[in-house]
């Protein structure tokens, strides 16, 4: 796979929900809380979210297991829209709690486990570390 227009999206817009995901649970810790903060920060990372999950339903993979270029990870598509849905659900019913809870295991989820996933070998991102780092350490 080489990198075309799409999946340099792709990875911008989950790169940047990457690195905002701790900007967004950190605003709502501690004794002094940031809502403003957290709000603002929050929709941001909703639709890098679903920018992410957008993009991903047009990248396709034929070298991995497949279905219509379809692999596994795909199914995190409807699972990141799913919890988005669920988490503001829980908001519009009053439930912070579920609504944290909603959004911090996707968080680690799609965010982290997709992440460490990409790193794989057979990934593009990770022939690109892995085959760097073998370079330098060659």
């Amino acid at each position: 796979m080489q990198l075309t227009p799409l999946i340099a999206v792709h990875m911008s817009v989950a790169t940047a929900a990457l690195a905002l995901g701790p900007v967004v649970l950190w605003a709502r810790l501690g004794q002094r809380q940031r809502p403003r903060l957290h709000r603002a920060m929050g929709y941001t990372w909703v639709a890098l979210m679903v920018a992410t999950a957008l993009t991903a339903v047009f990248i396709r993979d034929f070298k991995l297991p497949n279905l219509a270029g379809y692999t596994p990870i795909h199914l995190l598509v409807p699972v990141v829209l799913g919890s988005l849905v669920a988490a503001f659900w829980c908001l519009a019913r009053r439930d912070v709690r579920g609504h944290s809870r909603w959004m911090r295991n996707l968080y680690f989820l799609a965010c982290i486990g997709a992440g460490i996933f990409t790193l794989l070998p057979n990934r593009y991102l990770g022939g690109l570390l892995w085959g760097s780092l073998a370079r330098v350490l060659a």
